[in-house]
């Protein structure tokens, strides 16, 4: 009996078939499946919000935190990043006319009554996304004491929330120089902080004195809250020092950079509350090995090591007949590189240049060479989107012995950050689902026979 009749799986991933062609990988992607389902944007939000009159009073209930809509004479919701889209919808369908005005940037447009939604760009900041965001200070500055605002915040915030041109410009040089540091996202969104007027608290700043509710999609490894987007409703804790310490430290060139807002007045009004991370992703991903009757266990929700000590973490931990889960990101050093060969496209033309494919591309060329005869991997990034139109890749010994079919050598392609070509020629590892509006970090799978 085929694994789709025994449990009941949505079919996020477009092209299943072509892909879970041994038992071993059906038996992964049903368990990604479970880990996208679990971080559904629409479903935890409908779980988690809704309108309730009580004692002829309304309230707005939040995660099982309550506000009294009768003490708000307005009600604004703010919005910027991968799953702030379709968080938009859901929350406008929820509170209908109790929204009095919205903006929102995200990756792709959407249609809400109530909310302007804003399709940005995305990894580099632009005058796109300054003009959309002159749209939220806009209506930030306009919040009066006895008027909420409700900010929805995920991964990818840092670039579509962008204060000025000035910003733009430190933005992209700082995002193209930092690429080829090895450094941490923490240090990364460190130094955009104090690039900006808005991050690291200087949106709460904005916002004061209103009540500010921010909903908080974590994409950060160990949910460092006060990093995803860059902290734009946190109190910052780090200086203007500490950003020029990891320009130093890494050679970077020279930005201008400001101080984010000290004062704990700019906060008093301000809760925070973590909607999803990719915790309840692993716990979907538990419940599902569970009920496929396997043992599983999960090695770390915060992976940020290399490629290759991120598989070797998972194959330590993993015995015969396991799944070993993990969430993250790898850390990718991108060296400038000389043009190779990678052969032809489908209009003849000699490929020379670096293909697409981002960390879990990587994550999968890294697992080829290790990679035993009775091992099955997966790595997958929750926003549908590696650096390309793929969410990551299924790799197993028949990967390989494909690769070796065609003269396909997995280490050149990773030498040259090319995963995208290389999977693209073997036909049978990539995973395609769209863009999932959701975003908490990767995702990981390893399963041994």
């Amino acid at each position: 009996m085929s694994l789709n009749r025994k449990i009941k799986m949505s079919t996020t991933i477009q092209n299943l078939p072509d892909i879970a062609i041994t038992p071993e990988r059906e038996k992964v992607l049903s368990i990604i499946q479970a880990g996208i389902d679990a971080i559904d944007t629409e479903s935890v939000l409908r779980k988690q919000i809704c309108l309730e009159q009580k004692d002829g009073k309304s309230f707005l209930k939040i995660k099982g935190q309550e506000f009294d809509l009768d003490k708000y004479r307005h009600v604004y919701v703010l919005g910027f990043g991968k799953a702030s889209s379709k968080a938009a919808e859901v929350v406008d369908s929820i509170l209908g006319d109790v929204i009095d005005a919205g903006v929102v940037i995200s990756i792709q447009a959407a249609h809400c009554d109530h909310i302007e939604v804003i399709a940005g760009t995305h990894p580099l900041p632009s005058l796109t996304n300054v003009v959309a965001t002159k749209k939220i200070i806009t209506l930030a500055e306009n919040a009066k004491e006895d008027d909420l605002v409700i900010c929805l915040i995920s991964g990818g915030g840092s670039a579509l929330l962008c204060g000025d041109e000035d910003e733009v410009e430190q933005g992209v040089r700082l995002y193209n120089e930092y690429l080829k540091t090895n450094g941490e996202i923490i240090e990364l969104n460190t130094v955009r902080k104090h690039i900006s007027i808005l991050k690291g608290g200087g949106l709460a700043k904005l916002v004061y004195p209103a009540t500010l509710v921010g909903l908080i999609f974590s994409d950060i490894a160990g949910d460092n809250c006060d990093f995803i987007t860059s902290g734009p409703t946190y109190k910052d804790k780090t200086t203007v020092a500490d950003a020029q310490k990891i320009i130093e430290k890494y050679g970077l060139d020279n930005f201008t950079l400001i101080e984010t807002p000290k004062d704990d007045v700019y906060f008093k009004n301000v809760s925070n509350i973590v909607m999803i991370s990719n915790i309840e992703a692993l716990e979907g991903m538990t419940a599902r090995a569970t009920a496929l009757g396997l043992r599983s266990k999960v090695a770390s929700s915060a992976i940020y090591t290399s490629a290759d000590e991120a598989v070797a973490t998972l194959q330590a931990s993993c015995a015969p007949g396991e799944i070993v889960l993990a969430g993250g990101e790898i850390r990718v050093l991108v060296d400038a590189h000389a043009d190779v060969d990678f052969g032809k496209d489908k209009n003849n033309k000699i490929v020379t240049t670096t293909g697409p494919g981002g960390r879990c591309h990587y994550l999968g060329m890294s697992a080829l060479p290790t990679l035993r005869p009775d091992e099955t991997f997966c790595a997958f990034a929750t926003d549908g989107v590696d650096n390309s139109d793929s969410a990551g890749v299924i790799v197993d010994s028949g990967t390989r012995a494909r690769a070796e079919e065609l003269g396909l050598n997995s280490a050149n392609y990773k030498a040259h950050f090319a995963g995208y070509t290389f999977f693209n020629k073997l036909g049978h590892e990539q995973i395609f689902t769209g863009i999932t509006q959701s975003n908490v970090s990767d995702l990981m799978v390893l399963f041994r026979k």
